[in-house]
């Protein structure tokens, strides 16, 4: 009984350690809308030259299918502007212009359920590679996250997990020099069609100071988006 027990502690350790145990296998789409709270475009340049951009739409329709599947749309005076990202291939449109773009060689530009605090299936090994660190007092699992094409890319993110809703609680940007450059805070979660998603997030820069603040409204899990939706030709 005793190495039964002892067999048992160590599969749950097992178990506490794998990036798998916390991913959202039943995620199959998501769209939300995000509300811009607020957009400090000071401090959020010193995050990097573009992050402010997207805090200058109040509002963008997001719809995503993971693992690489993303569409955001918002509005510009009276220009529409869309992004639509399917697997490597990105799509800029605005107006009467459309900018196609390769990201195969750039994989920090691919966004993902990770940018909204959630792992969704796919994203390791297709995307990421995730290390086990460490479990916080809090029980927070904390794993770093680096890219598959490390050799291309050597930026990382550091993710902290809750191990019950899995949903991230705050994830740690990290430059390709090791440097800290944004640390993202995710909460007032909700369960939708089974699935957790945090409704709110809070960006603060390298000298930690709040630089942004979006809430998600209006969200809608396994709504069978169509594969159309994220047509980049």
């Amino acid at each position: 009984m005793i190495d039964f027990l002892l067999a048992f502690g160590f599969w749950n350790v097992c178990q506490q350690q794998s990036i798998d145990a916390y991913v959202q296998e039943n995620l199959d789409d998501l769209t939300f809308v995000a509300k811009v709270v607020k957009g400090d475009q000071t401090e959020l340049k010193k995050i990097n030259r573009d992050f402010g951009q997207s805090y200058r739409f109040d509002s963008t329709q997001i719809s995503i299918k993971p693992p690489f599947m993303m569409r955001a749309e918002s509005k510009v005076e009276d220009s529409s502007v869309t992004y639509i990202l399917n697997g490597t291939d990105l799509v800029y449109k605005l107006g009467g212009f459309r900018s196609p773009q390769n990201l195969a060689n750039k994989p920090g530009r691919r966004q993902s359920t990770v940018d909204i605090g959630i792992l969704s299936k796919g994203l390791i090994h297709g995307l990421y590679e995730a290390k086990y660190v460490t479990t916080e007092s809090d029980r927070s699992v904390v794993f770093d996250l680096t890219f598959c094409q490390s050799e291309i890319d050597k930026s990382r993110q550091r993710i902290y997990v809750d191990p019950e809703k899995r949903v991230f609680l705050k994830r740690e940007w990290f430059n390709q020099e090791g440097m800290l450059l944004a640390t993202f805070v995710y909460s007032k979660p909700i369960q939708v069609s089974g699935c957790w998603v945090p409704t709110h997030m809070d960006v603060s820069n390298r000298d930690g100071i709040l630089a942004g603040q979006t809430d998600y409204r209006d969200i809608k899990v396994n709504s069978g988006l169509a594969d159309s939706l994220f047509q980049v030709k």
